[in-house]
């Protein structure tokens, strides 16, 4: 067989074979949220938490995109997260650069805008982690990742504030009523003194 017709049988095979392979390895992506980080690893030593990334249920790399949006005294407040590669395929660090203070949502996309996997972390004024999320929604049989809309950042931060302000007002109530409750019993002990 001539040389000619041996590379245009082979381009027709791989051309085949990408062609009823692209269904089986279409799909969204997905990612994964881990913490805390592994100390004993140099690689993820200090890291604020790891993200994995996914097609289907196979690890691979992936476009990774991130940023930390927050409230803090009152303004809003955006800054771009950068990561790390670790030592562990698929599997990336991120280093903490937004303040200590305020609360937080840190937007973590795989795969590009589009049609990627998002996670959404919140984060607390006292700086724990209070929720992960990864908003999904049905696709007939199947659990796949939705697009994340600003509403869902600005409503995952406003729980956060919210929850905040709560315990915040919740203490302070708890503190008030105590006081009510001494303060008749302190007037019954000093009327019976004189």
């Amino acid at each position: 067989m001539p040389i000619h017709r041996q590379i245009v049988t082979a381009a027709l095979v791989l051309s085949a074979a990408a062609a009823t392979a692209t269904p089986a390895h279409a799909g969204p992506p997905w990612v994964s949220i881990e913490l805390p980080a592994n100390p004993m690893n140099t690689t993820t030593r200090g890291a604020y938490l790891l993200v994995h990334s996914f097609h289907h249920d196979i690890a691979l790399r992936q476009v990774l995109e991130g940023r930390a949006e927050g409230m803090v005294d009152g303004r809003r407040q955006t800054i771009p997260l950068t990561f790390t590669d670790t030592s562990r395929d698929f599997v990336r660090a991120l280093e903490k650069n937004w303040p200590d203070n305020g609360t937080w949502v840190l937007v973590i996309t795989v795969g590009g805008h589009s049609d990627g996997a998002t996670a959404l972390v919140g984060i607390g004024a006292n700086g724990a982690v209070r929720s992960i999320e990864v908003p999904t929604r049905k696709d007939g049989r199947n659990i796949v990742p939705r697009r994340v809309s600003q509403a869902d950042v600005d409503a995952m931060l406003a729980r956060l504030e919210a929850a905040d302000t709560g315990r915040g007002q919740s203490r302070d109530l708890a503190l008030a009523l105590g006081g009510l409750l001494v303060l008749p019993v302190g007037l019954m002990m000093f009327r019976r003194r004189s």
